[in-house]
């Protein structure tokens, strides 16, 4: 009875010990997180005013023609994954990958990771890295951004893939972050708004020097690198909100089991007293 009722307080101890870590990580996760949950609603708009100038271009011009808004030469995808740095982060990392590997089912694609895990993650199954220089999301950067744009831009117009995705989690609430995979390139809607009637023309009279395309193919990097900066604002603001949820419904598991070890621990207790009382008892009653 002794040695069970030591192995049950240590642990007591051990759970202890645990909850203060999820706790700590609980709380730095909540300080972090209003920081990055503002910093991921301030981009938003930016993004919408990006994609709506290239509609705009687009719509307004009858013989417009770029690389990026024509047909996929290659049926081939990259896919820019940013996921986290690290785990403890419930279902986060996990949900991403899902997301990816069902849109990208019988395709023939490669990666380009940002995060950790995106990097161990593609690594351990073989797939093709365009890159691995971003393996640290929070240490990715405007300046960052741009470089992953441009080296996009770059390989998309040589060939090498035809297609551009974007899998990221976007920050619904702080209970909620939904996996998705945006298309960038090529801009398969802006080649329909190409084809919008001519009644509808006449309310663009901007005019873009030196042409509307060369306009258009220098604005298309920058899009890149606003939608790879937005995502991984919506990242780090989705995964803060999913570790401090899963650090709290930890720490509050551990405060449920040391009650219920407790309990254990004081029962055994008074079944040990009860029984050296009984002995010294019939030990008295014998003599």
């Amino acid at each position: 009875m002794a040695a069970n009722m030591k192995a049950v307080k240590l642990r007591i101890k051990s759970v202890q010990s645990t909850m203060q870590i999820t706790k700590a990580m609980e709380l730095v996760a909540s300080s972090k997180l209003r920081k990055a949950k503002e910093r991921a609603e301030t981009c938003r708009p930016y993004f919408r005013a990006l994609h709506e100038t290239l509609e705009t271009i687009a719509i307004g011009n009858t013989e417009f023609s770029s690389v990026y808004a024509k047909p996929a030469a290659s049926e081939k995808y990259c896919y820019v994954v940013i996921a986290g740095d690290r785990g403890l982060a419930g279902g986060y990392n996990a949900n991403l990958f899902k997301c990816l590997e069902a849109d990208a089912a019988g395709k023939d694609y490669m990666v380009l990771p940002v995060g950790k895990k995106a990097v161990e993650y593609f690594r351990r199954r073989g797939i093709e890295l365009l890159t691995e220089e971003f393996a640290e999301v929070a240490d990715i950067s405007v300046g960052d951004c741009f470089v992953m744009a441009n080296l996009l831009c770059k390989e998309f117009k040589n060939g090498r893939f035809g297609h551009i995705e974007l899998c990221y989690t976007t920050f619904v609430s702080m209970l909620s972050q939904q996996p998705d995979v945006f298309g960038m390139l090529p801009l398969k809607d802006m080649e329909k708004a190409g084809q919008t009637s001519d009644a509808e023309k006449k309310f663009n009279l901007i005019v873009y020097e030196p042409s509307s395309t060369e306009v258009f193919d220098a604005i298309v990097p920058e899009y890149l690198a606003g939608l790879i900066y937005g995502g991984v604002c919506e990242g780090v603001a989705s995964e803060l909100a999913a570790r401090r949820t899963a650090m709290e419904a930890a720490t509050s598991n551990a405060e449920e089991m040391i009650d219920k070890l407790n309990l254990y621990y004081n029962r055994a207790r008074q079944a040990s007293i009860t029984q050296e009382i009984t002995e010294i008892v019939g030990g008295a009653e014998g003599l």
